[in-house]
């Protein structure tokens, strides 16, 4: 075991019980696996709503399930608000604040001493408005305090075995929509259409991002080649238009996470 993950399993033991906002991605469940290796009493919780993709809901009860940690889900109602919906650069306080408030009740009501988010130290580094609803409510970020990094966390969970290890970050698919245009359910159901597709005929880290009538679409380096191919970009073209694009740009750039906050 590693100096680091020693470290985290001792910070985690000395909270003695946690609820972690649990989002099946690689970094909450390589906490949520640390936390089995503690030994003490954790809850994880998973938000649903209509701006978290599918299969990343999908994913969070397997690895709960895997891991063997008591797993409940609960429903957000971000597209109930205005905050939220009318797309600023701070759109991620109102979501976690919502999240990080029902985490607390639950947590109040079941005797859990502490709630647990799966930030680590590269997160600290990005426009990340979701930290001041952690800072708000109080919520540890133990990845953090232990010192690990993204690389870090990649490279224990594929010692540990989670198959999470080499998953692409996969946040929120209002993450998609340009900062000041309004969020919509048909925008987000559009989007994972799209996007769900891309996956579905083989590319690994992809986005869609929405602006409005177009989609822009972000694959890796190495795969521009493969959508560049003739039949397979017309299937794109066709399936992205049949949700609701009239226009599909592919930018040359490539996937880069995040790349809707260079504006800011």
């Amino acid at each position: 075991m590693s100096e680091k993950l020693t470290k985290l399993i001792e910070i985690l033991k000395d909270m003695e019980s946690a609820i972690l906002a649990f989002s099946g991605g690689v970094d909450s469940t390589f906490l949520l696996k640390a936390l089995k290796l503690s030994g003490i009493r954790v809850l994880a919780v998973t938000a649903y709503s209509e701006t978290m993709p599918e299969h990343d809901f999908i994913d969070a009860k397997k690895m709960a399930e895997e891991i063997g940690i008591a797993h409940k889900i609960i429903e957000t109602s971000e597209l109930e608000t205005e905050d939220f919906i009318k797309n600023s650069p701070d759109r991620c306080f109102y979501c976690k604040d919502e999240l990080f408030r029902k985490l607390k009740e639950i947590a109040s009501a079941n005797g859990y001493g502490f709630v647990l988010d799966g930030s680590n130290l590269d997160d600290m580094n990005d426009w990340r408005p979701g930290r001041k609803a952690a800072v708000k409510h109080g919520v540890r970020s133990p990845l953090v305090e232990a010192g690990f990094t993204k690389d870090d966390i990649r490279e224990e969970s594929r010692e540990l075995g989670l198959s999470t290890w080499d998953r692409p970050s996969s946040p929120c698919l209002s993450s998609r929509i340009p900062y000041g245009q309004k969020i919509t359910k048909d925008d987000l159901r559009r989007v994972a259409m799209a996007e769900g597709f891309l996956r579905a005929i083989g590319f690994h880290e992809i986005r869609v991002r929405d602006h409005g009538e177009t989609a822009r679409i972000e694959v890796s380096e190495e795969e521009i080649p493969k959508i560049l191919d003739s039949s397979i970009r017309k299937a794109v073209i066709e399936k992205l238009k049949s949700v609701g694009y009239k226009f599909i740009s592919l930018d040359l750039e490539g996937y880069r996470s995040g790349s809707m906050n260079r504006i800011l």
